[in-house]
């Protein structure tokens, strides 16, 4: 049986890279019948897309999305920075698809502004290709941590983050981290809004916070990287779902997976390869 969620907000999915979590992701999509799909960005990697590396579980997620669209669900697709070559295209509509670069929300008379928050990060304004070669580095440390993970799941230990580590024993990046959320907090404040909801910097997160000025709740949907993370809004309130806290329930059911033809291909190549 599915769940039944008002809203779900997900975000650096970053498919078509090594990191990407797609059959992961696939089976929490799979679970859920939301009401309502925010991706808050980075879902497609266009920064790091090659033709020769887009495996089919990859285009699976990209066709349950349009699938969940043509059925109940209404699906809004925030441009990231990874994603940024969608930005050319504004604001659109596509049946129950939405195409923004941000979205302000009504839920029980409660302000939400939701975008993903690369604005804030000074490497991207300022030196992108420096931005770009860290997402590549962070994909092969990706590939590297994924190969250590084998090795020591087969020898019996847990496994290890090395992103994580490293984040979280460099005094900039936690700084970063703290100043990001910050940022957003402040700004969401003095805009009246009652919820910010970003992504970015992957890093999940629900906490108050609050100022002179007021109030408001923070929040980050994380990624699907590492951390494999959702915010779920229902009956009231907001919540963070892990995927490895439901992990041996949800790899019992099978992955919903169906038949697709050329045009989620047709459509990724338009969107990578069109005139900007």
């Amino acid at each position: 049986m599915k769940r039944n969620v008002e809203l779900v907000v997900i975000s650096d999915v970053h498919l078509g890279t090594y990191g990407c979590r797609a059959k992961e992701l696939l089976r929490y999509l799979s679970s859920i019948a939301p009401k309502k799909l925010i991706l808050n960005g980075d879902i497609i990697d266009i920064w790091q897309f090659r033709k020769s590396y887009f495996p089919e579980s990859h285009l699976q997620v990209l066709k349950y999305i349009l699938d969940l669209a043509y059925t109940d669900c209404e699906v809004v697709y925030i441009t990231g920075n990874h994603d940024e070559m969608l930005r050319k295209f504004g604001k659109m509509q596509f049946g129950r698809i939405e195409l923004t670069n941000r979205k302000l929300l009504n839920i029980d008379n409660k302000k939400v502004w939701v975008f993903h928050g690369d604005v804030f990060d000074a490497s991207i304004q300022h030196t992108k290709w420096l931005a770009k070669l860290g997402g590549w580095g962070y994909d092969r440390l990706i590939q590297l941590n994924n190969i250590i993970n084998l090795i020591l799941v087969k020898l019996g230990y847990e496994k290890y983050s090395l992103s994580k580590k490293i984040k979280n024993s460099v005094k900039k990046a936690v700084k970063f981290i703290s100043d990001f959320e910050e940022t957003a907090s402040h700004l969401a404040i003095e805009n009246h809004y009652d919820y910010v909801v970003c992504g970015h910097i992957h890093h999940p997160q629900i906490r108050q916070v609050e100022t002179k000025r007021g109030s408001c709740t923070y929040m980050n949907s994380g990624d699907w990287i590492e951390n494999l993370t959702a915010l779920e809004y229902n009956q009231g309130s907001w919540e963070l779902f892990n995927y490895e806290n439901h992990k041996n329930i949800l790899e019992q059911q099978p992955m919903e997976t169906t038949p697709f033809n050329n045009n989620v291909e047709e459509l990724l190549n338009s969107i990578v390869n069109g005139p900007i």
